[in-house]
């Protein structure tokens, strides 16, 4: 009976269970928000060192602790989501994300962008983030999660490409000032499409996950959810899967957006090319990228992720080896661009497939929020350890020839990785 009540629900509803792409979209763009709020940083770093005389490693500082906070909140926000709800959750971020950037325009201390850009976005943007996709992917679809997950991905890379050159233009025109208000105008425009356009799950509006034959029937979540989200992590904390992931990821952010999202505009920069133009290598590694994860998605539902991962850290590790022995002009940059935005993120689908694998549905995406914090964590040292040897010894090269290295070593641990429940085994006693 419940079944056949479902089913002819599910019937009078536009688009029936397609109407999970509706939510996927909505989700698509407030990520992509998300992610060109934590881009911004990039953007405003030359031009902050030059209203305010802060040092590049000061404000790098906030940068770093924004990015930081970006995924230690991931796996409370999505302990938060189990208990209290997607919308509740994700719409009280956009507003301290609104509120925050708003509030800095009137910044005049080192002090202000630290509270502004770094405490109060970094866990507001944290409840927008990989996490949340994860999340959507599992309540909402039971096929082709690992090509939905590609593309909610990718839309870091489409946050990239269609805010890092626009907010560029308007700093050379007008200052700073305009673009944390731009952000938070963006902030704000999408609490309306959240409220109205993404339910909690399937079965509140009536219908099944995509590509499922059965019931959505929600287990609801009890206590604490911030002893939740520590006791996932202690209970991951055990296994060998765990930390192998985690440490991958950690050199993911440490040679993504720690190093090139916060810092590729100002190494331009020492060698005389306009923000703007190098803004546009950032777009261009945009586009890639969503190419390249978005076929990351597909891959991941045909082939071992483990190898995948293989691939992909490799590349990037050459590429970022690469860049800093070129000759810097727009062909080298723009060779290093490709090969470089084609894996940007693309590590994500198959990390969170393995994460599924070894931990389950319903655990995996607070664990995955976990390993987004050594993501992040990894961002957050890579944005400050960059700025420092910048402002030490005057240039970049160090900084990203070390974390090109970085990117062989997880190249290597991904090999390494397990396949199943069995495979995250308990760690022997030290």
């Amino acid at each position: 009976m419940q079944q056949a009540s479902v089913s002819s629900r599910s019937a009078t509803r536009p688009f029936g269970q397609k109407y999970a792409f509706v939510v996927v979209a909505v989700i698509f763009v407030a990520l992509l928000t998300a992610a060109g709020l934590r881009a911004t940083p990039g953007v405003l770093i030359l031009p902050l060192h030059t209203a305010f005389g802060w040092s590049i490693d000061a404000i790098s500082f906030s940068a770093a602790v924004g990015i930081f906070l970006y995924g230690l909140a991931g796996p409370f926000a999505a302990a938060v989501m189990n208990q209290f709800g997607i919308r509740r959750t994700v719409i009280g971020a956009l507003v301290v994300m609104s509120a925050a950037t708003a509030a800095s325009y009137f910044m005049t201390q080192p002090w202000h962008l630290f509270v502004t850009w770094g405490l109060l976005t970094g866990l507001g943007s944290g409840a927008v983030a990989n996490v949340l996709g994860a999340v959507i992917v599992n309540r909402w679809f039971v096929t082709n999660r690992g090509l939905v997950m590609g593309v909610l991905t990718a839309s870091t890379a489409t946050g990239t490409l269609i805010f890092m050159p626009g907010l560029a233009a308007i700093v050379q025109r007008g200052g700073w000032q305009p673009v944390v208000l731009i952000i938070a105008a963006c902030c704000a425009a999408l609490i309306p499409l959240v409220y109205v356009l993404v339910p909690e799950r399937p079965s509140t509006i009536g219908l099944r996950a995509y590509g499922s034959t059965e019931d959505d029937v929600p287990v609801p979540a009890t206590g604490n959810p911030f002893a939740a989200a520590i006791s996932h992590l202690v209970e991951a904390a055990r296994t060998r899967t765990f930390w192998y992931l985690f440490a991958t990821f950690f050199i993911c952010g440490f040679t993504t957006n720690g190093l090139v999202g916060t810092h590729l505009i100002a190494f331009c920069g020492d060698y005389g090319i306009a923000q703007v133009q190098a803004a546009s290598l950032l777009a261009l590694m945009g586009v890639f990228d969503l190419i390249g994860t978005t076929l990351s998605g597909w891959l991941t539902d045909r082939f071992d992720p483990r190898k995948l991962l293989f691939m992909y850290y490799g590349l990037r590790g050459l590429s970022l080896i690469y860049l800093p022995y070129s000759d810097f002009s727009m062909l080298s940059l723009t060779i290093f661009a490709v090969f470089y935005g084609l894996d940007w993120i693309a590590t994500v689908p198959p990390t969170v497939r393995l994460a599924n694998e070894a931990f389950g549905d319903r655990k995996a995406p607070v664990i995955f929020g976990w390993i987004v914090a050594g993501h992040q964590l990894g961002a957050a040292s890579a944005a400050f350890f960059a700025g420092l040897m910048r402002t030490v010894q005057g240039n970049y090269l160090d900084a990203f020839t070390i974390a090109g290295c970085t990117g062989l070593v997880a190249a290597v641990l991904a090999l390494m990785i397990g396949r199943n429940r069995d495979a995250g085994a308990r760690l022997a006693p030290a």
